[in-house]
């Protein structure tokens, strides 16, 4: 038991900047659909599920980028420069959001929380591709 917690421990650390962007991701994930969710079952009834989506996004990724920033990719300074590749990122992100939740509510007639769910999944891939070798690139 002791030698396959210590071959783990070593993979960890030896892939410790991906293995933070899963974790920091996951945790983005999570917070970006409680966050549409609870903005979904207070505010459906007034306003179109694709219109919650800007607020939720403009909270999530802010929150998203002090997360990587802090904890994933540690860069010091050129704030607004990430922060301004970060939100072209998630724009990709955000509008194949927007698509794929037409798409699946309008089309495969999908609850918006499920189709939600769905189009996390491929956003955390853009996400994690453009990040890697845009936002937070030296």
């Amino acid at each position: 038991m002791t030698i396959i917690l210590n071959r783990i421990v070593s993979l960890l650390h030896k892939y410790q900047q991906k293995t933070l962007y899963l974790f920091v991701g996951g945790w983005n994930t999570l917070f970006g659909f409680i966050t549409y969710s609870l903005f979904y079952y207070f505010l459906s009834d007034t306003v179109h599920y694709l219109i919650l989506l800007i607020p939720v996004n403009i909270i999530s990724i802010t929150n998203a980028y002090i997360c990587y920033k802090l904890w994933v990719f540690k860069t010091v300074g050129n704030y607004l420069r990430e922060y301004l590749r970060f939100y072209f990122v998630y724009g990709i992100g955000f509008i194949t959001n927007l698509l794929l939740m037409a798409v699946l509510v309008e089309l495969i007639y999908l609850n918006p929380i499920a189709a939600q769910a769905i189009t996390a999944i491929v956003t955390v891939i853009i996400s994690y591709l453009g990040h890697k070798n845009y936002s937070f690139k030296s």
